[in-house]
């Protein structure tokens, strides 16, 4: 789905009155539900959790009110405070609060630091705070009480939580910039489509993770309405990827990937890239690496083939591996060439990658210290053209902002700050697919198209995550080819943060490993269907 701009949003509001004659109060409805069920879905016991709501005078405030009403109906008892009076609550927002006191009483009220003061203590003994107090309408920075009560919720104990309703209080919706206090939550249900801001800069920082609701508007609406190229990567937006396999397909009709990776001391990069592929899909899948360590390798499962390079002294891949048209050799019959885990920095290592890169006969995915050898030579990465000036294969970069920060040979800390800005630089300098990994991956298109991804958690930060996205991504481009292969990336990080998101409600975010990742891509397809048949 598109990331919309707040002009865009009231557009995609006021257009699901006009055209399809659903009232501002059934979008409030249908918001403020949504965010009861998020917290019921993830409290679970409803009724022991000490819930404290904060709601704004504005269409935010109203949101909560509906939240507030519909967890009492769920069986909590949440503390909802209004700051300001109720005088000046007007219209949807006026009457949800209206509602809500039939069904809980009165509505509690705080004007002033005074009074604030009195119900803080209601603050610091709750479980969650649910943040409704500014919604994306607002402008600049939040002055007096309510910056009061923001510096007071980001002071909370690490075992609370803070839902943010729509958008964190205090972040700009269309720049994602905090210009004075904002609200950290640890999550954040939006409604319709992602606000471009919640994407930009450092906005993750006050976002969390992100969710977004669908409350009634026709998701045709966003498309027509949103102007911009940056797209927020779910379930159905990969639709495509749901369809069963012909009951008359073989093994051939599904791809063979070769994985160039590993090195003396570094074989578990590969087996975990060779295992990816193989769980995604991939009816074929070899790994090329060096002879020294292919007994190592082969002995992981008896699924992979191996075919063995020259090693160098120290168990590398030797640039003589390219002599007498052996690669070439290798790589006939393969329809996806992932390069780089565990391959090490050694000098004619990565003189062979960047000859194999520049070559590239088929699609490439690019990756750990495949993508160390481009640096200082980041231009190289465009490859040869064609006859109309285009390259002639397509080449993907996977990149964690590390190895994007001395690709583009700046700090990580300005590759955080600019995440999508640079993955479309990249992408289009070197007329590669840039994907961008970390909290809301971003792949980039060379069109200038970018999706951000919706899947993952903090647990996949463990060494070999990246690897197993490599296999991933090699295994459904050697099933589906490159002619559309943005999407075919887009669901592999899709799919591979999915997995990453299963294996941690089993066994937690801390204990993860690569080898669960992979063990859960199996639940991660399942998974994946089954939220496009609810959809």
């Amino acid at each position: 789905m598109k990331a919309l701009t707040t002009a865009e949003m009231r557009d995609v509001d006021r257009l699901s009155s006009e055209r399809c004659s659903i009232p501002g109060l059934t979008l409030m409805e249908n918001a403020g539900k949504s965010v009861a069920e998020w917290l019921q879905r993830h409290l679970g016991h409803l009724d022991r959790a000490k819930i404290i709501i904060l709601c704004g005078r504005g269409n935010n405030g109203g949101d909560g009110f509906v939240a507030a009403r519909h967890l009492w109906t769920m069986g909590a008892k949440p503390l909802t405070i209004l700051f300001g009076s109720p005088a000046q609550l007007h219209g949807d927002a006026a009457l949800s609060a209206r509602r809500l006191e039939g069904v809980a009483g009165k509505i509690h009220v705080v004007a002033d630091a005074r009074e604030w003061a009195a119900w803080k203590p209601s603050l610091d003994a709750a479980d969650v705070i649910l943040d409704a107090l500014l919604g994306t309408g607002a402008h600049g920075a939040p002055e007096g009480l309510l910056a009061q009560v923001i510096a007071d919720v980001n002071r909370r104990r690490p075992s609370q939580s803070v839902l943010a309703v729509d958008i964190p209080s205090g972040l700009l919706a269309d720049t994602g910039e905090a210009p004075g206090p904002a609200v950290a939550a640890n999550a954040t249900v939006t409604f319709t489509a992602p606000k471009i801001g919640m994407l930009l800069g450092l906005a993750a920082d006050f976002v969390g993770q992100l969710s977004v609701a669908q409350i009634g508007s026709p998701a045709e609406l966003a498309e027509q309405v949103g102007k911009g190229s940056v797209r927020w990567l779910d379930a159905a937006e990969l639709s495509a990827f749901a369809l069963p396999r012909d009951p008359f397909g073989h093994k051939g009709d599904y791809g063979h990937a070769l994985i160039v990776a590993g090195s003396f001391g570094k074989t578990g990069a590969a087996v975990l890239a060779a295992m990816a592929a193989l769980r995604s899909g991939a009816g074929l899948v070899t790994v090329a690496t060096p002879d020294r360590v292919v007994p190592i390798i082969a002995a992981h499962a008896p699924e992979l083939m191996t075919h063995p390079l020259p090693s160098t002294d120290d168990g590398a891949i030797a640039l003589r591996s390219l002599d007498h048209g052996h690669f070439a050799a290798i790589l006939k019959g393969k329809r996806a060439l992932a390069v780089g885990p565990g391959l090490t920095t050694h000098d004619e290592t990565q003189q062979f990658v960047r000859r194999i890169v520049a070559g590239r006969p088929i699609p490439v995915i690019l990756d750990a210290d495949g993508l160390n050898a481009f640096a200082g030579h980041a231009m190289e990465l465009r490859g040869p053209l064609n006859d109309a000036n285009q390259v002639r294969e397509a080449l993907a970069i996977t990149p964690h902002p590390g190895e994007m920060a001395r690709l583009l040979g700046c700090d990580i800390a300005r590759v955080q700050s600019q995440r999508i800005e640079l993955a479309r630089k990249a992408a289009s300098d070197w007329n590669v697919f840039a994907i961008l990994k970390g909290h809301q991956t971003v792949i980039a298109a060379p069109t200038g198209h970018v999706w951000v991804n919706s899947t993952g958690n903090p647990g996949m930060a463990t060494g070999g995550t990246g690897d197993a996205l490599t296999g991933i991504l090699a295994g459904l481009t050697a099933q589906y080819g490159p002619s559309s292969w943005a999407s075919v990336l887009a669901f592999g990080v899709y799919l591979h943060g999915l997995a990453g998101d299963i294996a941690a409600a089993k066994l937690g975010q801390a204990p993860l490993i690569a080898s669960d990742v992979i063990q859960a891509i199996p639940e991660a397809f399942r998974q994946f269907s089954s939220e496009l048949d609810r959809a």
